[in-house]
């Protein structure tokens, strides 16, 4: 009698032997095709979360099936381990962040083995260690001398009691700050940044060659590059000081009855007139506090002020005001913009909200001029307008004006055709301790300075005071900021900013293919082996940010000349989010923890009795509504929490986490072990006879076709959109097959045993390496080739033929597949079902359909 299924003896025993063995260390066989397998790697919070869990579980199974089917797999795994949480653990636990970082590194790897996930450890990577830091420096030194690393002033969000720089997460949405409660304030600071939007062509034009990506995010992608085209044209002050705007629509100049500033335009102190000084200043104090998205929202109350000055249209001379809104950034395009009302909702929104004139020049095609209402809106038809009160515009269409209105700019010398893109520059700094230091020294007579390659990677100190009080810690460590100048020798000073944590994340997957090279960022020859990655998974969240910045890091590097890659992810997966069941009070809004609920069928509130709402929302501690993986893999195993998180969902779609639904898993692992070791215990081990087709019997034919239809079937499931629940179903059926079989001493079902092994073994690699060696296998199940489909298996000998008479089924006989109607016919008639019914009785017609079934129709 074999021994219930235990995964708790057998799934540390295995782990363990995998790793004496070197099971998952990347083969460096180059007569093996490879395949580049990639998680996108975690921030080391110190718990797995069953998000991670399913991330990795389905990077998992693909790179284990590529094992099998004969590639050589790079699948590795590091931390994304700078960055604030743990700048903040250190300010309120009173515990170094290096070492909060490294604890939780430590305990998440263990956690991260416990899944069977197959990782090669040997080339992890921690990206607040100085081994990978020091790179992370050469590759800013590689975009300075590119040109492309610069430094401008530009807005922070500034705690003005604590005297510090806050990110955008500190800020709560009343824009007071997390810790201090004060009013958060916009201050200009001068910081470092990318200039990613020298290749926001590149960016937008490459993704038509991202084929393995979701259309979803590349239309994100594509909106977040932003490319308009249109006209830059030059307005100018009643004194002559030019003023320039961009325009998508430079058909309507002659439209224009306002224009409008940021706050923070350079002009806005000399075109303020003395009575207006106040009222501008205070406007320009409170646009100060509020953060980028209050400014920008759509649906807020219009707010501005009028600057007393004027400008100048190029195109009609008319002197239209000034005034200055918050809704006018000064980092996007020029600061300006020109104000249209009657062909912009927003501009018509500002001009009926303060007044100003709304002069229309776009009308419907079968307008006659002269004869319009007032607009109640803007009117916004670009496809079929007609152009008056336009100048030399007048009676062109829409598409018309847009060229014409180009040639009278560039005659009078007032504009230009111009492509722009939404995209700005990548601001880099951070005044924050955890995080890479920017490898530059200010010196005041050599102005910024690199550090010297030779002298990397700049260490982070560690005797450092974090209070999050005061400014960068960094700039208090008087003895590490005071250094001399690479240059001229004499006294300067060290950048006290540190890098933005998504530079650590947009090249580690370069760094993976040569993880321990000490004398080079990576060699050129093996990332141009192993990139582009095959398969890349991840959040949906991360479609813009980190997808865009790893897109330019690769281009950039590219341009270099490091290696020839134009791409770094082929294919990417964005898995969706894992569920669990969630009670909330629709009074309070206030969330209930499961536990507390004592009725799960008629669920209340325990402390109000008010009845709550039940629904599935994605797992958070502060929904009460998470699961823990480690209760889960205490209980059930890490095969069952993996097989369930591959058969619940797609992995595209959200998982909703049900009990029972992981119970039916650990039941289904449940049978496979008995059913093998009781193949095991009545057949006993050994080699795998040959088998001859033509010599099976009609049993053993049936369930070597259920055998070989499981093979097509989950490959074609894996190989595709990899549809894992659907893989599953089919491993079931194969289970059923093998356990309702009547020949289990044949050869056949010896087979069907070693492939439901083989084709189970990347969902559930614990249970399949302890049952492969019960059967006799010496060598790892992990070591063995993928299925291939046996074709001749596959083919139907004999169908099964329903008998029916007059349309009522009366029941079925065997029949060669490819016998004719006639044969089927004669069969059928001849067969001892029909001749219950027929024998003797006058028949009006037979109908025959092919390879289904023969119904007998009675004369009357």
């Amino acid at each position: 009698m074999a021994s219930r299924y235990n995964a708790a003896d057998i799934e540390a025993k295995w782990q363990q032997t995998w790793a004496e063995q070197g099971l998952d260390k990347t083969s460096e066989d180059s007569s093996k095709p490879k395949f580049y397998a990639l998680s996108m790697f975690p921030y080391p919070s110190g718990n797995l979360h069953m998000g991670h869990v399913r991330n990795y579980t389905i990077t998992d199974v693909i790179a284990r099936v590529k094992r099998m089917q004969g590639y050589r797999v790079l699948h590795p795994m590091g931390w994304d381990a700078f960055g604030l949480p743990a700048e903040n653990a250190a300010i309120d636990r009173g515990i170094h962040p290096a070492k909060w970082t490294l604890q939780n590194i430590a305990q998440m790897t263990q956690q991260l083995k416990e899944l069977g996930l197959s990782y090669d450890w040997d080339r992890e990577v921690a990206t607040c260690k100085p081994d990978y830091y020091r790179w992370t420096q050469w590759i800013f030194l590689q975009f300075l001398e590119a040109g492309l690393a610069y430094q401008k002033e530009a807005a922070v969000n500034w705690d003005p009691i604590d005297q510090t720089v806050l990110a955008n997460e500190q800020v709560d949405a009343e824009g007071r700050a997390d810790r201090s409660g004060a009013l958060v304030e916009r201050k200009l600071l001068k910081q470092w940044f990318f200039k990613i939007t020298d290749y926001a062509d590149q960016l937008l034009a490459d993704l038509d060659t991202l084929e393995g990506w979701p259309d979803r995010v590349k239309t994100m992608q594509a909106n977040w590059i932003g490319k308009s085209t249109g006209a830059r044209v030059t307005f100018t002050t009643e004194n002559g000081e030019p003023i320039e705007i961009f325009t998508t629509r430079p058909d309507t100049l002659w439209g224009a009855t306002f224009m409008v500033l940021s706050p923070e335009h350079p002009l806005v102190e000399t075109l303020t007139t003395p009575d207006q000084a106040d009222a501008v200043s205070t406007y320009q104090q409170e646009a100060a506090s509020k953060s980028e998205i209050e400014r920008t929202t759509d649906d807020r109350e219009k707010t501005g002020v009028f600057t007393g000055g004027y400008a100048i249209n190029p195109v009609n001379q008319h002197k239209i005001p000034i005034w200055i809104a918050d809704y006018v950034l000064m980092d996007y395009g020029t600061g300006a913009i020109m104000a249209v009302p009657a062909h912009d909702q927003r501009d018509f929104d500002f001009a009926t909200a303060f007044r100003l004139d709304i002069v229309q020049v776009v009308f419907p095609a079968d307008a006659e001029a002269g004869d319009a209402a007032p607009l109640e809106t803007a009117y916004t038809d670009s496809a079929t307008g007609i152009l008056q009160n336009s100048g030399p515009l007048n009676g062109l269409t829409v598409a018309e004006a847009k060229e014409k209105v180009i040639e009278v700019l560039e005659e009078k010398g007032v504009g230009t055709a111009q492509v722009n893109f939404r995209l700005r520059d990548w601001l880099i700094s951070r005044q924050r301790y955890w995080g890479v230091p920017i490898p530059v020294i200010h010196c005041e007579n050599c102005g910024a300075v690199p550090v010297p390659e030779a002298d990397l990677p700049v260490i982070l100190p560690e005797d450092v005071e974090l209070s999050g009080r005061g400014g960068s810690p960094l700039s208090k460590l008087t003895d590490w900021v005071n250094v001399p100048c690479p240059n001229c020798g004499t006294p300067a000073k060290r950048e006290t900013d540190t890098m933005d944590t998504f530079l650590d994340s947009s090249w580690y997957f370069l760094r993976y293919c040569d993880a321990k090279n000490d004398q080079q960022v990576f060699d050129s020859a093996k990332v141009n082996d192993w990139m582009a990655v095959d398969q890349y998974v991840g959040g949906i969240e991360h479609a813009i940010l980190h997808l865009l910045y790893s897109r330019f890091f690769t281009k950039v590097l590219r341009d270099r000349h490091l290696y020839t890659v134009d791409e770094p992810f082929k294919r990417l997966l964005t898995q969706g989010m894992v569920q669990g069941i969630t009670y909330k009070n629709p009074k309070t809004n206030k969330y209930v923890a499961p536990t507390d609920v004592v009725d799960k069928e008629n669920p209340v509130d325990p402390n109000t009795g008010d009845k709550l709402e039940v629904f599935y929302e994605k797992m958070s501690k502060s929904k009460y509504n998470g699961v823990d993986p480690k209760q889960v893999l205490g209980k059930y195993g890490a095969d069952t929490a993996r097989m369930f998180i591959l058969f619940k969902a797609p992995p595209e779609k959200d998982l909703e986490w049900d009990d029972a639904d992981v119970e039916g898993q650990f039941r289904f692992l449940g049978r496979v072990w008995r059913l093998v070791n009781e193949y095991a215990e009545t057949v006993g081990a050994g080699e795998q006879p040959s088998i001859v087709q033509a010599d099976l019997s009609k049993e053993e034919k049936d369930l070597r076709r259920a055998i070989y239809t499981a093979v097509k079937e989950i490959s074609e499931d894996i190989d595709g959109d990899y549809q894992f629940n659907t893989a599953v179903s089919e491993m079931m059926k194969l289970s059923n097959a093998l356990t309702d079989a009547p020949c289990k001493t044949s050869p056949v079902y010896a087979e069907g045993i070693q492939i439901l092994l083989k084709l189970l073994a990347p969902f559930a690699p614990h249970i399949t390496e302890e049952l492969w060696s019960t059967v006799g296998q010496a060598e790892s199940v992990h070591y063995q080739s993928w299925p291939t489909v046996v074709e001749e298996a596959l083919v139907v000998d004999e169908i099964t033929l329903v008998i029916q008479i007059m349309g009522k089924t009366r029941g079925t006989i065997q029949a060669p597949a490819k016998a004719t109607k006639d044969e089927l016919q004669k069969l059928a008639t001849e067969s001892e079902v029909a001749q219950r019914f027929i024998a003797g009785k006058e028949l009006k017609k037979v109908i025959v359909v092919p390879g289904k079934l023969v119904n007998f129709v009675m004369a009357k």
